[in-house]
């Protein structure tokens, strides 16, 4: 079944924000709460299949099944047969489970571990807490947790975990006075709060707000990583502010805290940018393409997802992306197809790459033609990426594209 064009916005922030360290993504699957996007097996059969045979305490907790079958009974089981269960344990089986989708025996767990005198807790197992609750009791039911907590508790990873349950909501309003709220009282948190907001934004199309929260970052110095950069130049480019979107590169590029992956963003931004004909504009009907009902800004931050992903390497991210984008009952143009493209090549994924050049060939509502790809070489040879534009040519020859064609 084709995707709806509005559920594509709807899950933008599966994708977007870094995910917080009590939380455990499945990178191969995602869902939408419109339903359009079904999810994709959710590994529970897998992860029980791949238990060893022995009796053990994981075992019996993915044995469960179904959310009605008490994980605390299971837990005070094991132990009343002499065995032990150790902290860190507990913590990595509801790390598990949550990956699974399995959220209520994961708060039973969360539950257990906070309850036990014996134990240490640290924050992140009350950050942990507030993201189960948020999924198995809803956001309320969080937010009360989060308010009886003890001070000493309420500290950057708890607000921040609170945070994420009104910005996954999409509840604007709660999700910024929280906001203020942690500004007002000085919680120091780090650059994911941050992102928090910033995927908010991106996420209800509120793009004019995002640079607001960059400028919030600098006056407190927090320092912005991968993540805060794509929503920033994101926001730029899904309002055609191209010129804003090379002011923020180059920002980037001097930006003492850059790691491994920065700069091959910024490569792939230039590329794409430079092969898409990205121009400024400032008519908001250019921000939709012609007989699509999907928005060029929709689609723009869809493909900025995909260069993120390529600069930090998750290759499964950027495969459910795709396979998401491809789902859609909308029209692909020739600049996804580029995009996709130079985000395999760029990590080196040679025979995704030729799929996706099949699929733009056979594509029946995109022009595929020698300009195009032949652009495309430039590109990569203009960032100086000379030995993938050479790689990419022969890609191209390989694949009857005739690259080296010259237009009349």
């Amino acid at each position: 079944m084709a995707i709806r064009s509005s559920s594509l916005l709807s899950n933008l922030r599966k994708y977007q924000s870094k995910p917080p360290s009590f939380i455990s993504y499945s990178r191969a699957s995602f869902s939408s709460s419109s339903g359009s996007i079904s999810s994709v097996t959710n590994h529970i059969e897998g992860e029980s299949d791949n238990q060893e045979n022995d009796d053990n305490l994981k075992t019996r907790l993915f044995k469960l099944r179904f959310p009605k079958r008490s994980a605390t009974t299971t837990i005070k089981n094991w132990i009343n047969e002499g065995n032990q269960v150790t902290l860190p344990e507990l913590r990595q089986l509801a790390k598990d489970l949550n990956k699974s989708h399995r959220f209520k025996h994961a708060l039973e767990i969360s539950e257990w571990i906070v309850t036990r005198k014996e134990f240490e807790l640290s924050d992140t197992d009350y950050a942990t807490r507030i993201n189960l609750m948020t999924k198995v009791f809803g956001v309320d039911s969080a937010e009360r947790y989060f308010e009886g907590l003890p001070q000493a508790a309420k500290n950057g990873e708890t607000y921040t975990a609170l945070l994420h349950s009104y910005a996954s909501a999409k509840l604007t309003d709660r999700a910024e006075s929280f906001f203020e709220r942690i500004q007002r009282e000085k919680v120091c948190v780090s650059a994911l709060a941050y992102n928090e907001m910033m995927t908010l934004y991106v996420s209800v199309g509120q793009l004019e707000k995002v640079g607001s929260v960059i400028e919030e970052m600098k006056r407190r110095n927090v320092s912005r990583d991968l993540y805060s950069y794509n929503l920033w130049i994101s926001s730029y480019a899904g309002c055609m502010d191209i010129d804003g979107v090379r002011r923020i590169l180059e920002e980037m590029s001097c930006d003492c805290n850059s790691k491994d992956g920065w700069v091959a963003y910024r490569q792939l931004a230039e590329i794409y940018i430079t092969v898409s004909n990205l121009v400024n504009s400032v008519d908001e009907n250019s921000l939709v393409e012609a007989e699509r009902k999907i928005s060029q800004r929709e689609w723009i931050t869809y493909d900025f997802l995909i260069i993120l992903y390529t600069g930090l390497r998750y290759k499964e991210r950027i495969d459910a992306i795709w396979k998401s984008l491809k789902l859609t009952a909308q029209k692909m143009t020739s600049r996804n197809y580029m995009c996709i493209l130079s985000s395999y090549v760029m990590l080196r994924e040679f025979e995704e790459a030729g799929g996706v050049l099949d699929e733009w060939k056979e594509s029946k509502s995109v022009d595929f033609d020698a300009q195009q790809y032949r652009k495309l070489v430039d590109a990569f040879a203009g960032v100086g990426l000379v030995e993938k534009a050479e790689l990419l040519h022969t890609l191209m020859i390989r694949k009857y594209c005739n690259p080296v064609e010259e237009s009349d």
